[in-house]
């Protein structure tokens, strides 16, 4: 582990995790270059992203990627500064979060460990609230010596003893670029739920394969209101059913050939995709 200088009282850190963004990385950068340090947390990338980011003036850390959180967690404590803001290479903060973000950390009560901010999730170029995708609350400045994401293979949220409290800015999340990076996802991302139900002891039911999709398709276009969105809408509902089909159907293969807690070289030989993800997060959306 690095060692850091010790930290000042109001300052912040970016944690930004990396791997191969050099296309898209910019628009982060440009939203969190006022930070304090932005620190950079590379699996190890090949295209131009380092060079970007030390345009920006950032800290590169490089840590083998196993899993989104482990990577993070062990990130986290090598942070300058005692509050942290964590931001993917597909996200951006709204114009105005820089000031709120520095208000309430400076304002902010002993037992008050973390804000959460809305992310405003865009499908294929437009934002769209419905669905179950506003205001989609995340965790994301939080206390350095506190703060933790889960240890879950997927979708992990940080833990902290303390209060939270809610931001009004938004993160901007531009993570559904098309479809075909969707399935992509999909295809990584539900063998991984997989592998989280078979460590909860979930067992596989042929009731999840038949009947949940179906209710989860109807859950979030009719429940959710997704129908309101059009085809947007519709395509979320889908691909949220299909996750959830998949995930289940994964957890089947994984009792079928005895396969439980294996490593992310061996989920990228299983699923045909690097291991590496960068900024993995909670939504099958990303």
């Amino acid at each position: 582990m690095i060692a850091v200088q010790p930290d000042m009282p109001g300052k912040i850190s970016v944690l930004l995790p990396t791997f191969n963004n050099a296309e898209i990385i910019r628009a982060t950068l440009e939203s969190i270059r006022w930070a304090d340090e932005i620190l950079v947390v590379d699996s190890f990338s090949t295209d131009a992203t380092l060079d970007i980011c030390r345009e920006y003036g950032a800290r590169v850390i490089q840590h083998e990627y196993i899993q989104s959180s482990k990577q993070k967690n062990w990130a986290i404590p090598q942070c300058a500064h005692e509050w942290v803001l964590q931001i993917d290479t597909d996200e951006v903060l709204e114009v105005g979060a820089k000031e709120e973000i520095l208000k309430r950390i400076a304002e902010a009560e002993p037992n008050v460990d973390a804000f959460t901010l809305p992310r405003k999730n865009h499908v294929l170029g437009k934002w769209i609230s419905t669905a179950n995708l506003y205001p989609d609350l995340q965790t994301r400045v939080f206390r350095r010596d506190v703060g933790r994401f889960e240890d879950k293979e997927v979708h992990a949220h940080v833990t902290v003893p303390g209060k939270i409290e809610v931001l009004e800015h938004n993160v901007l999340h531009y993570g559904m670029t098309s479809i075909s990076k969707q399935l992509r996802n999909i295809d990584r991302y539900s063998r991984y739920q997989a592998d989280q139900l078979r460590k909860r002891g979930k067992q596989f039911r042929w009731s999840q394969v038949v009947l949940r999709p179906p209710a989860v398709f109807a859950y979030y276009y009719f429940w959710k209101r997704g129908f309101t969105s059009g085809y947007r809408g519709l395509l979320v509902a889908s691909l949220n059913a299909t996750y959830d089909f998949w995930a289940h159907a994964k957890l089947w293969e994984l009792e079928a050939s005895g396969l439980t807690n294996v490593s992310g070289d061996a989920k990228a030989i299983l699923n045909d995709a690097p291991a590496t993800l960068a900024g993995e997060q909670r939504s099958r959306f990303d």
